[in-house]
C-alpha cells in the first residue's frame, strides 16, 4: 500500500466516521455549540441537517465520545424501524428489561428519566438518518418529548439527517413535531479551496505524514471543484489518487492524477460556458411614418396625426414644401426611415393597390381555383 511510500502511519482518507479526523469548519463549530448548549440546558429536541458526506455522523460520534460519563446516551443509526422495533431498540439501549407491551415500557422509561433528572443527570437520545424515519416513528419521537417536568425536559433528543429532513418536518401532519424543535442547525460543505487544502493537510497530519504538501496546489484546486467541498468526496478522490501515485512512484500528486480518478468515479466538474449570452435587439415591425402616427395617436396630437395621414396617402395638395416640412417635423419624434424592406428578393410596394389588381394576383396564385383547376 501507499502508507510507507508517503511516510504515513495509517490511511488518512478512509470513509469511516473516525472522530479523530473531524475537521472543524465554521459550520461544524456552530453545530457543536448548539448541541452543547441544547443538551446542557435541557432544551429538548435539536435538529441537525447536512448534505450527504458533510460529516454529520462523525460529528455525533465526536460529541458522544466527549460527553461526561454521567450522561446516558442512546444512539439509533438505522431508521428503517417499525414502531415496535423502535421501542424494543430503545428499551435495550436504556437497559429497561421487564416489559410486555408499549404501556409497560413507557411507564418504566418515565421512571428512569425522572430518577436521573432528579439526580441532575442528563439522558440523551441520538437518532441519525432521521430523514428515513417513518411518519409513525417520528410521531412517537414527538411523544417522547412529553417526558418533562414543569421546568425541564427529562429526555434530550438529537435528530439528524439530510436536507430532506427539513421537508419531512414541513409536512402538515408533522407540524406538532416541528413546533417542538428548540434548536436547528446545519452542517455545510467546505466553502473554498483554502478550506479544502487545510482539510487535506489536517487529515495527513493525523495520519502521521511528515509533510503536508503531498498534493500539489493544482491538485487541491481540482479536488475542490470535483468534490464541491463535500468531505466524503474529497476523501474518495485523495485515497485513490494516493494509490495511483504509489503505483506510478510519484512523490507529489498532480492535477492530472486527480483528473484521472475523477473521470473513473464520474466526479468531473460540470463544464460551464464563460461566454455571456448575446441578445440581439428585436427588429422593428413599423416603418418611421407608422411609428410617428402611433406616437401622435398616443399623445392625442390630432394635427400631427392629420399631417402623417396626408403624407402616407400622398394627399399633399401639391405643396411639396409643406410635405417636406411635415417630414422634417416627423424626424423630431421618429428615427430616420429604415432601408426599404424586401421579401423574397422583391421590393415591397408602398403605393396603394386596387381591388382589380388584388383579384388578379389572387387568381395567379392558384388559390382561387377549384379541385379541377377551374377558376372559381
Amino acid at each position: 500500500m501507499y502508507i510507507e511510500f508517503y511516510g504515513l502511519k495509517e490511511l488518512p482518507f478512509a470513509l469511516t466516521p473516525d472522530p479523530r479526523y473531524l475537521y472543524f469548519t465554521p459550520s461544524h463549530t456552530e453545530v457543536m455549540a448548539n448541541l452543547h448548549y441544547g443538551i446542557e440546558s435541557g432544551r429538548g429536541l435539536i435538529v441537525v441537517t447536512g448534505e450527504v458526506g458533510t460529516g454529520k455522523t462523525t460529528l455525533l460520534r465526536w460529541m458522544m465520545q466527549r460527553l461526561d460519563r454521567t450522561v446516558m446516551v442512546a444512539y439509533i443509526f438505522n431508521p428503517r424501524l417499525s414502531v415496535a422495533e423502535f421501542y424494543q431498540y430503545l428499551a435495550t439501549l436504556f437497559n429497561i428489561g421487564a416489559w410486555e407491551n408499549k404501556s409497560d415500557l413507557l411507564i418504566e422509561l418515565g421512571r428512569v428519566l425522572e430518577s436521573r433528572h432528579n439526580r441532575g443527570l442528563r439522558t440523551v437520545l441520538v437518532v441519525d438518518e432521521g430523514h428515513g424515519l417513518s411518519t409513525e416513528v417520528l410521531e412517537e419521537i414527538r411523544l417522547l418529548c412529553n417526558f418533562e417536568s414543569d421546568t425541564a425536559k427529562h429526555l434530550q433528543i438529537v435528530l439528524t439527517g439530510q436536507p430532506e429532513l427539513r421537508e419531512v418536518l414541513n409536512q402538515p401532519n408533522l407540524r406538532q413535531l416541528k413546533q417542538r424543535v428548540a434548536l436547528r442547525c446545519e452542517i455545510t460543505a467546505l466553502p473554498n479551496v483554502e478550506e479544502t487544502a487545510q482539510y487535506i493537510a489536517s487529515r495527513l497530519k493525523v495520519a502521521g505524514a511528515a509533510k503536508s504538501d503531498i498534493f500539489s496546489p493544482g491538485a487541491v484546486d481540482y479536488i475542490f471543484r470535483c468534490a464541491a467541498g463535500i468531505p466524503r468526496n474529497i476523501n474518495n478522490l485523495c485515497d485513490n489518487a494516493l494509490l495511483n501515485g504509489f503505483a506510478s512512484s510519484a512523490p507529489v500528486i498532480s492535477r492530472a492524477m486527480i483528473e484521472e480518478v475523477a473521470a473513473t468515479f464520474d466526479m468531473l466538474p460540470r463544464r460551464t460556458s464563460d461566454t455571456p449570452l448575446v441578445h440581439n435587439e428585436p427588429s422593428r415591425i413599423f416603418n418611421s411614418s407608422a411609428r410617428a402616427e402611433l406616437w401622435a395617436a398616443g399623445n392625442g396630437d390630432s394635427d400631427l396625426r392629420s399631417q402623417v395621414s396626408d403624407l402616407r396617402s400622398g394627399n399633399g395638395n401639391g405643396h411639396a414644401q409643406d410635405a417636406r416640412a411635415t417630414q422634417d417635423s416627423l424626424s423630431l419624434v421618429s428615427p430616420s426611415p429604415e432601408p426599404e424592406m424586401k421579401s423574397n428578393g422583391y421590393s415591397r410596394r408602398t403605393d396603394p393597390i386596387s381591388i382589380n389588381e388584388l383579384g388578379s394576383a389572387y387568381s395567379r396564385s392558384g388559390n382561387g381555383r377549384g379541385n379541377n383547376g377551374q377558376s372559381l
